[in-house]
């Protein structure tokens, strides 16, 4: 049986030794598979199926434009959308936040973790270590909130009614430094807050 001269190339080579030479005509044999990127997943909501945390409710973020005016998010809190050219800085607050600027934030890659503002001071220090050594956390109060704590990023939200619950550090290990802008800015930004 006789082969095409390039099919004994690529063979030969393979069998030498040297597979990883690059031969003329033999760069689909060369070719390996690709290497899976465990990262792949961690920011693209529309793929909660990929390595899923329970109870994490995903949603379709229509747009990210800036704006000087109020939103009316359909989340609340939000979890992306329209929000204010200045972004806030990730840090831990004891009055709640402007949306729109928190929203731009998340753009950035900050998650968001918002409590009942009768929260006790205990789980209030809970939540306020999980931000050391975090750049990319914001935690504020919110007037309003049914859940004890609510974590929310770009797109994505998990409810939760104890702050001692390992998915909130789950959702912060997947999603905190992972918007649209990810590695963008979130350690500067305004500081202002609402009064509560």
């Amino acid at each position: 049986m006789t082969f095409p001269s390039k099919v004994r190339v690529c063979a030969m080579s393979a069998a030498v030794g040297i597979g990883l030479l690059m031969l003329p005509g033999c760069g689909a044999a060369q070719e390996a598979s690709p290497t899976p990127n465990p990262a792949a997943d961690i920011f693209d909501p529309s793929l909660p199926e990929a390595t899923p945390i329970a109870g994490v409710e995903t949603f379709k973020v229509e747009s990210a434009t800036h704006t000087t005016d109020p939103v009316d998010y359909p989340q609340d809190p939000p979890v992306g959308g329209p929000h204010d050219p200045s972004w806030q800085k990730c840090a831990v607050y004891d009055a709640p936040l402007r949306n729109e600027n928190a929203v731009h934030s998340m753009e950035h890659g900050a998650v968001w973790i918002t409590y009942q503002p009768d929260l006790p001071e205990s789980d209030r220090q809970i939540l306020a270590k999980l931000a050391v050594n975090q750049p990319f956390l914001m935690i504020s109060p919110y007037p309003g909130l049914k859940n004890r704590v609510v974590a929310s990023a770009w797109g994505v939200q998990l409810r939760l009614d104890d702050v001692n619950d390992p998915r909130l550090q789950e959702f912060i290990d997947r999603y905190a430094g992972n918007g649209p802008e990810a590695g963008a800015n979130c350690a500067s930004g305004v500081e202002t807050t609402l009064s509560g």
